[in-house]
């Protein structure tokens, strides 16, 4: 059985159908990785840094025969962990496919030789010898030519592709997140940057969510989200250029500032219990480090004072203080726009309603189409 060198059309086209093992080391996958992948490293961060000074003060044969001494012992754990791994990504596969008829079944289903894609950084001697094991055992390998590096250069061009955005914008507490996941459960095309980002945008939408991932992971998933889109209409939060500590690329948002922008008019009052309904159980501390985030804008007296009612639980009192911080902040943000006024389209709406709201939005779009 022979090896099979794939570049990365080849890879976008195999890797629902198999697992990818990234034999780079741990702390190179921890930061960042082609979405999906199974961590299979070759050398720990160690091991790697004495072969690579090896490489460089003694030449290539010496940096191998090092290596071989690492590699050695670890093949037989190394062959029965991507057993493993091949048998949790068909239970999964399975499962996706009894759930969908219209997906194919996975290969490794229906051919006899279990199948795998393997990668290192750039295709080099470490996805070559984790290759030559699993096929000298009777996997059918592909390799990626080029590597990690190769998909990351694919992952950058991603971002910087035009695509067919529609804005939803309203102001903080108009449930925007709810209303994009009720335009999917409508048939829409949505991208849904701060679940990407994991955080939802504000000094506050680090609250209760995981730890955000690296900037790299970050454009990884987004552009592979961005290539499953391809042409179609695809819905996406207004946002400013950083999430959390992340920013979204800089020509994606030159892009999404040139697009339809579809606001929802909702009162103060409906979207300030939404707020307090919102963030009204999160962890005080959390949310008064939050406020001490934005004093420098928020200013010393509205700050003290939104602190005040946050410690007397008087939420409506802290929220309305925030509330109107916010709804200045965004506004700003909504007209730093060239030719808003061709681009915005208003929706008046009487509460935050997903649902009926979606339902608005879809027919303001059918309206003007």
């Amino acid at each position: 059985m022979a090896i099979t060198k794939i570049d990365v059309e080849h890879f976008l086209i195999l890797q629902h159908q198999m697992p990818l093992l990234d034999v780079r080391s741990s702390s190179e996958f921890q930061y960042a990785q082609i979405p999906g992948a199974f961590s299979l490293p070759l050398f720990s961060d160690e091991e790697r840094k004495v072969i690579g000074t090896l490489y460089k003060q003694e030449g290539k044969k010496r940096a191998i025969k090092e290596g071989l001494d690492y590699f050695g012992p670890k093949m037989r754990a190394m062959v029965s962990q991507v057993e493993k791994m091949v048998e949790t990504w068909n239970e999964k596969l399975n499962a996706d496919v009894s759930l969908n008829e219209n997906k194919k079944a996975p290969l490794n289903d229906i051919i006899e030789a279990p199948c795998i894609i393997i990668h290192c950084w750039r295709g080099g001697m470490r996805s070559g010898a984790v290759a030559w094991l699993l096929d000298l055992y009777g996997f059918q390998v592909y390799q990626l030519i080029g590597g990690y590096k190769a998909y990351r250069n694919w992952a950058l061009e991603q971002l910087q592709k035009q695509y067919a955005f529609r804005i939803l914008a309203g102001y903080t507490g108009s449930g925007k997140t709810n209303i994009l996941h009720s335009l999917k459960g409508n048939g829409e095309t949505v991208l849904d940057l701060e679940m990407l980002a994991s955080h939802k945008g504000s000094a506050f939408g680090g609250i209760g969510l995981p730890p955000q991932p690296s900037q790299e992971m970050f454009e990884n998933v987004l552009a592979t989200a961005l290539f499953n889109i391809g042409n179609q209409p695809c819905w996406v939060e207004d946002e400013s250029q950083r999430i959390g500590q992340l920013h979204i690329p800089h020509t994606l948002w030159k892009t999404m500032r040139t697009k339809p922008v579809f606001f929802i008019e909702i009162p103060f009052g409906e979207r300030l219990q939404f707020i307090i309904e919102d963030y009204g159980k999160c962890d005080p501390q959390q949310m008064q480090q939050s406020i001490e985030r934005i004093q420098k804008r928020l200013g010393p007296l509205e700050t003290k004072t939104a602190i005040q009612h946050l410690r007397q639980g008087e939420l409506e009192a802290c929220f309305t203080i925030l509330l109107k911080y916010y709804d200045k902040y965004y506004l700003k943000g909504l007209t730093n726009r060239e030719n808003l006024e061709g681009l915005l389209h208003k929706i008046p709406c009487c509460n935050v309603d997903s649902l009926i709201n979606a339902e608005k939005l879809i027919a303001c779009i059918t309206a003007n189409t």
